[in-house]
């Protein structure tokens, strides 16, 4: 699957690469961050895409952190290079593979569910930094099991390969050396507009489902990611 990302199939399929969520990604990770009282220095994102997560960042911390993006798509790197700066540095490399420094945080967000060996890269990972951030969208639910197209859907748009809940995620980070120190659900199917005409039905049940227990709203509605971070 790592070649969609490579020979410009996944820049055909997604030519913005998602920049367009990046400012709500963005406000997701500072949240986790301070809410940990974190006071990191050296902050990496692995498959940083657009590179706009990273962007928001840089300009929200100012000169206080040091930012750095890795991309192994041509097509994505050519989009991220350009907002390059004195705090914002991007490399078209494989972060897993690069003799790079030891990061405070690394980010993966929306990532692993699209790598074959997600085991082995998230052993590989571990070793980069001293906390992780992860954001892992939960595309299973009991109405896209019931449904099954918005799996399918997400398989040949996005490229998503392996499907989790909040249970058998936070058990993938456990079974691979992590320590979870946080999680918290994020909503993009509410949050953030022009989700679609679908999306947008099922806002209102899904706040209302969410305030009132929201495991069973994400269980039975989906539409939900989950915000890790993990040591």
């Amino acid at each position: 699957m790592t070649q969609i990302y490579n020979d410009g199939t996944y820049h055909e399929n997604n030519p913005t690469w998602h920049e367009e969520d990046s400012p709500w990604k963005a406000l997701q990770v500072q949240k986790i961050i301070e809410r940990n009282s974190l006071n990191p220095s050296k902050i990496c994102e692995i498959g940083c895409g657009a590179g706009e997560i990273l962007n928001k960042l840089s300009e929200h911390y100012e000169n206080k952190k040091e930012f750095f993006g890795y991309e192994i798509s041509p097509q994505a790197f050519e989009l991220c290079a350009k907002k390059s700066k004195h705090n914002l540095t991007f490399k078209l490399a494989n972060l897993l593979e690069d003799d790079a420094d030891y990061f405070d945080i690394v980010m993966a967000i929306d990532v692993f569910e699209h790598v074959e060996d997600y085991f082995g890269f998230l052993r590989k990972l571990k070793t980069k930094a001293k906390y992780k951030i992860f954001h892992i969208p939960l595309d299973l639910s009991v109405q896209t099991v019931f449904r099954s197209s918005p799996i399918i859907k997400h398989r040949k748009s996005v490229g998503h390969i392996h499907y989790f809940t909040k249970e058998t995620a936070l058990e993938t980070l456990k079974d691979t050396g992590y320590q979870t120190v946080d999680y918290f659900y994020t909503n993009s199917s509410v949050e953030l507009p022009n989700r679609g005409w679908k999306a947008n039905l099922l806002k209102i049940p899904r706040k209302l489902f969410f305030s009132v227990n929201n495991d069973f709203a994400v269980r039975v509605l989906g539409g939900y990611s989950l915000l890790v971070l993990a040591e």
